[in-house]
C-alpha cells in the first residue's frame, strides 16, 4: 500500500470505530430506558424502546457492510484483520442486547397489563411482586460501558473485571428467581407478573453475557488470544502475559 493508501484505510478503521460506540452508546439507552419505563409503567417509553430496536438492527447492517467492504478493498492482516473480526462479532453482540432490551421493554408492557395507575410504578400494585431489578440491571450496564471502553482504548486490563462483574449479575438472577418463586407459591395472583419479570431478570443476565464477550474480544483484538470459555484466574494469566 502507498502512504495515502494508509491513511485512508487508518481513516476508515476509526470510522468504523466510531460507528461501533454510537451503537454501543444507543444500546445503553436502549436497556436504561426499558428499565425506567418499567419502574414507572411508562407505557409510551416503552413503546419507544421497542420501535428504536429498529435503529440498533439498521446499526448491525450498515456495520456489516462497512467491515466486508474493508476486507474485500484492503485485505487486512494481523491485527487490522483481527479489529474487523472483532467489530463483527461485537455488533452481533450489541444487536443481541438490543433485542434483550426489546424485551424487557414487552414485558415490561405485559406486566402492566391491566394497571389504572401506571405512573404510581409496579412496586405499588398488589399483584406484582415487590422485587427491584434495577441494581443488577446497573450492574450489567456498567459491564457494558466498561467493555465499550476498553474497545475504544484497546485497554485488555479491565477485560477481567468485566468477568468478575457477569459473575454477580448471574448471582442477582438466582437471588431473583428464587425470590420470584416464592411469591408465586405464596400468592397465585402473583404468578403472570412474576413470569414476566423472570424473563425480565433473564434478560438482564444476557446482556452481562454480551457485555462479557465484547470484553474477551478486546484481549482477542490487542494479543490475538482467544481467552473465551476459561476461568477468570486463567483469564488474568494471559492478560498479564506479554
Amino acid at each position: 500500500m502507498t502512504e495515502h493508501t494508509f491513511k485512508r484505510f487508518d481513516a476508515e478503521l476509526e470510522d468504523i470505530r466510531s460507528r461501533v460506540l454510537a451503537m454501543g452508546g444507543l444500546v445503553e439507552q436502549q436497556i436504561t430506558s426499558a428499565m425506567a419505563g418499567l419502574a414507572s409503567g411508562d407505557l409510551q417509553a416503552l413503546d419507544a424502546v421497542i420501535k428504536n430496536d429498529e435503529r440498533v438492527n439498521r446499526h448491525e447492517v450498515e456495520l456489516d457492510e462497512a467491515c466486508v467492504q474493508v476486507i474485500a478493498k484492503r485485505q487486512p492482516t494481523a491485527i487490522d484483520l483481527r479489529m474487523v473480526m472483532m467489530v463483527i462479532k461485537t455488533i452481533t453482540d450489541l444487536e443481541r442486547i438490543g433485542d434483550e432490551a426489546k424485551k424487557i421493554a414487552k414485558r415490561g408492557r405485559a406486566a402492566h397489563r391491566g394497571t389504572t395507575n401506571p405512573g404510581e410504578g409496579i412496586t405499588n400494585l398488589a399483584v406484582i411482586p415487590r422485587i427491584d431489578l434495577a441494581p443488577m440491571a446497573a450492574v450489567a450496564v456498567a459491564m457494558l460501558r466498561m467493555a465499550l471502553d476498553a474497545f475504544a482504548r484497546v485497554d485488555v486490563s479491565t477485560s477481567a473485571q468485566v468477568a468478575r462483574q457477569d459473575s454477580e449479575v448471574d448471582a442477582g438472577f438466582k437471588a431473583a428467581m428464587r425470590q420470584l418463586i416464592t411469591y408465586m407459591m405464596e400468592d397465585p395472583r402473583t404468578i403472570s407478573s412474576s413470569l414476566d419479570l423472570i424473563f425480565i431478570a433473564k434478560a438482564i443476565e444476557r446482556i452481562g453475557d454480551h457485555a462479557k464477550n465484547i470484553s474477551e474480544y478486546v484481549v482477542y483484538m490487542a494479543k490475538g488470544r482467544d481467552v473465551r470459555h476459561i476461568g477468570i484466574a486463567e483469564m488474568e494469566k494471559e492478560i498479564a502475559q506479554g
